[in-house]
């Protein structure tokens, strides 16, 4: 896991329209940074609609969502379709984007805090997928209550 108040690594590859998504096109707003196993399996599947169903939530604070796996463009798109899903999950068919954030082996399912910095507010080390997305707002809101920049427990980032 990358530690909290580092910079997030850079990265680019192909969502699940082929259009290709960098970490700097989030720069200057939130990011929660979410990879997990593979499309269309249930725990995937729960958390998936669980940050769906929280979107408008989500849009509220101004941050964004970005799911990671190695699935192909292909099936990331018939995934998103299936189910709905308003934001943009990447393909990361080599692994160098889960390689860079700590999710390799079977490919964990961990999330990361962006800020708008691109710094590292919170790791999600052990990420359960039903409650993952109310837990992120709960985070979210305390962040930004604290400025930004800052850790969960009131620790501030470097800068």
């Amino acid at each position: 896991m990358l530690d909290v108040g580092s910079m997030a690594p850079e990265f680019a590859a192909p969502d699940q329209d082929g259009k290709e998504r960098k970490l700097a096109d989030y720069r200057g707003r939130w990011l929660l940074l979410y990879f997990y196993p593979k499309d269309d399996t249930p725990g995937c599947t729960a958390e998936a609609c669980a940050l769906r169903d929280s979107w408008s939530d989500f849009e509220k604070t101004g941050a964004a969502v970005l799911g990671v796996s190695k699935d192909s463009v292909k099936s990331h798109g018939k995934f998103a379709a299936k189910y709905g899903l308003p934001f943009t999950i990447i393909s990361d068919e080599d692994r160098a984007i889960i390689r860079a954030y700590g999710a390799d082996g079977l490919i964990r399912r961990v999330s990361y805090l962006i800020d708008p910095e691109g710094k590292i507010a919170k790791a999600y080390p052990k990420v359960k997928p039903a409650g993952h997305a109310a837990e992120v707002l709960a985070d979210l809101a305390e962040l930004r209550k604290l400025g930004q920049g800052t850790a969960v427990d009131g620790a501030t980032n470097p800068r």
